[in-house]
């Protein structure tokens, strides 16, 4: 197995870059690694560790190792809870540690990408990569990123900054080999098991992985562009209120609804006109349970076209969508203008199922 992190160092004038991005990566970690669940946060440690040693998937771990490295980790985290973010040396100049693109316009040219910004809860994020892909469309850039030199527990496979979409294929593939492991303890009949079924993981697990990593960059892109189309519909307006909005299930369900109207408006009619089944159903095996509860109707498309392939519910589902999670959208946006309570945003998309 290549080992990028090492080809990485020998290049030392990014050595200083490289220590700084993982250094603020371990502070974001000390400072939001709490947020998860006891179950998740194992399993997310466990595959942080595969990462950070450069383990293949198909190898198993030590857990003495996962263990004595898990102690050491969080030792760390202890002594980082109160350190600012470090800025970030390029070309002997300091530069911010979230002004990515500025920093890009440095890195492309040599092969390198990063990207900070804030997810969910207000989690900072932040990686550091080999560039594999820089595409320039007419509204919106995407830096697709391939090895990951530095990154924090957390790792989401797409981001989108302004009107730049980062992808980053190394967190997508460890993201789905989490789910393909989650799946195979109950193998369910559902989404997550039709998409796995779409590839041959018994004869070859590697190049399996790989096919299905290769398919859902794709879909991810498509989400990426519906958020920046949604963005263009709502303005500033909508990320100034959820930094207003305490951390609560408020901030889930606005987030879930524009992902609702971001699919609506890119994700789903590309993928009816390709009309993949692996990618379709990879898409539903990733819908969260919220966001589940405000599309019935979605779910429900998704049964029928199972049954039938017919795509007509499909189609006429998609197009009521646009329409109704744009005004759904700006009709929040302007209830929290007004000052209306969290309440009352709540009872308004609770009121709006689709």
């Amino acid at each position: 197995m290549t080992d990028y992190k090492a080809i990485m160092r020998m290049d030392h004038s990014f050595q200083p870059l490289l220590a700084a991005v993982q250094k603020n990566c371990n502070i974001s970690d000390a400072l939001h690694a709490g947020d998860y669940t006891l179950c998740v946060y194992l399993l997310k440690m466990r595959e942080y560790f595969r990462w950070e040693k450069g383990y293949p998937f198909s190898e198993p771990l030590s857990h003495s190792d996962i263990g004595s490295w898990l102690k050491e980790r969080e030792k760390l985290w202890e002594t980082l809870e109160n350190e600012p973010f470090t800025t970030l040396p390029v070309e002997n100049r300091d530069h911010d540690p979230f002004d990515a693109q500025r920093i890009n316009k440095v890195l492309n040219p040599h092969g390198l990408v990063y990207s900070a910004g804030l997810g969910q809860n207000g989690r900072p994020h932040f990686f550091l990569g080999r560039l594999e892909q820089r595409q320039e469309h007419e509204n919106f850039t995407v830096l697709i990123a391939a090895n990951e030199f530095a990154r924090d527990l957390t790792a989401p496979p797409a981001m989108s900054l302004g009107n730049t979409i980062f992808v980053r294929r190394e967190s997508l593939r460890r993201m789905i080999w989490e789910k393909i492991e989650e799946w195979n303890w109950n193998k369910l009949d559902n989404p997550m098991g039709r998409a796995i079924q779409c590839y041959d993981f018994d004869l070859d697990t590697e190049r399996a992985l790989n096919l299905m990593t290769d398919d859902q960059i794709s879909t991810l892109l498509l989400h990426e562009i519906g958020e920046v189309m949604a963005s263009d519909h709502l303005g500033s307006a909508w990320e100034e209120m959820l930094a207003d909005l305490p951390r609560s299930r408020i901030e889930l369900m606005l987030r879930a609804i524009r992902d609702h109207l971001a699919d609506s408006l890119s994700t789903l009619p590309a993928l009816l006109t390709e009309n993949s089944p692996s990618k379709i159903h990879f898409y539903f095996a990733m819908l969260t349970p919220l966001r589940k509860s405000l599309a019935p109707g979605l779910i429900s498309a998704y049964d029928e076209w199972r049954t039938t392939r017919s795509h007509t519910v499909f189609r006429q589902y998609v197009l009521t969508a646009q329409s109704h999670w744009k005004n759904l959208t700006s009709e929040v946006l302007q209830l929290h203008t007004c000052g209306a309570s969290l309440e009352s945003l709540q009872n308004l998309i609770d009121s709006r199922p689709l």
